[in-house]
């Protein structure tokens, strides 16, 4: 597409953080949305702040967890506006803590929710592209996708799930070269999504930076719907992630493991919660968390992200000097 107004884009989990940043800034764009989430007034709001912007929106309550409640999404959508251009996957919900110390029950409704509620908005979308030969399947991944989280083992699981599904996908629609599956890769964001999230620790969850705005993410989602790319990351300790992991897994894993645990053994304590996993929660309704002002979103070197630049540079380098050890070797033999 060359342009988004009048295109029609339906974004899943649109109630705040990315998925509301999101709709208001397809909005600006002239696109008409369809926006889910399971919280029906506050999706509502949304509607209403996208139609303010002067198009249309449309709100569809929505659990992606239950297949029917998705067609129904999908179909809706194509009632009201006669097609799908954009399609956005946007779930992202996890357990903090050991993995022993949240039930089963949890640990299931992360996978269900990340990875199953894609499959369904997948499913539901997919005929839709092939009937118009072309469409935009865009699936929010994480920095997770590409390196594991310590306590976050579910969480992990499904983004590395969610990062081989789309792959995959991608390649069995080549055929189809008007349909398009991009796969977005956040570092930490700024939302309500980590107060939705269950903290089974007992210590309290404080991110340090740098963390970046719903807005960066958004814009992601834009600009992929109008020129469609396989993988974006956005905020460079997400790309330091995928190279750090791919080059030096063991010290990474062990240098995030040791982080966090030292950290959990620092952190002060805090009640554990399920927060919003099972039941929605009236709290948390803005793009944006209240992790840190402003003005310091992408500026503090955090922990984790030091964590994987450095174990990149240092794998960097020592590829570089094998590098030039070996064309002196073959210089030599010549």
């Amino acid at each position: 597409m060359r342009d988004l107004h009048g295109a029609t884009v339906v974004i899943v989990g649109a109630s705040s953080g990315i998925g509301r940043a999101a709709a208001l800034a397809f909005a600006r764009r002239g696109a008409r949305l369809v926006l889910a989430a399971r919280r029906a007034e506050v999706l509502a709001e949304v509607a209403r702040e996208c139609e303010a912007l002067g198009t249309r929106a449309l709100a569809v309550p929505t659990d992606v967890t239950e297949d029917a409640a998705v067609v129904a999404l999908a179909r809706a959508a194509e009632a009201e506006f006669g097609g799908i251009d954009v399609w956005i996957n946007n779930v992202g919900v996890g357990v903090f803590g050991a993995f022993a110390d949240a039930p089963v029950a949890l640990h299931r409704r992360v996978i269900e929710s990340n990875l199953i509620g894609t499959l369904h908005g997948t499913a539901a979308v997919l005929p839709i592209f092939l009937r118009q030969g072309r469409g935009v399947l865009i699936n929010t991944v994480s920095i997770g996708g590409w390196a594991p989280l310590p306590f976050a083992a579910a969480y992990t699981a499904s983004k590395f799930g969610l990062r081989g599904f789309t792959a995959a996908l991608r390649q069995e629609l080549k055929p189809h070269p008007g349909i398009h599956v991009c796969g977005v890769f956040p570092a930490t964001v700024d939302t309500p999504g980590f107060g939705h999230g269950a903290n089974m620790s007992g210590r309290a969850l404080e991110l340090g930076g740098p963390i970046y705005p719903p807005e960066a993410v958004a814009d992601t989602m834009v600009a992929l719907a109008l020129h469609p790319r396989d993988e974006v990351a956005v905020g460079w300790p997400a790309r330091a992630a995928q190279v750090a992991y791919a080059l030096l897994p063991g010290p990474v894993e062990h240098g995030m493991g040791a982080m966090l645990r030292r950290y959990l053994r620092r952190a002060p304590p805090a009640p554990r919660t399920q927060g919003a996993l099972l039941h929605p929660m009236a709290e948390g309704t803005g793009t944006g968390g209240g992790l840190l002002p402003p003005a310091k979103r992408a500026g503090q070197g955090g922990m984790a992200g030091l964590v994987l630049a450095g174990a990149a540079l240092l794998l960097g380098a020592a590829a570089l000097r094998r590098a030039g050890r070996g064309h002196r070797r073959t210089d030599r033999r010549g």
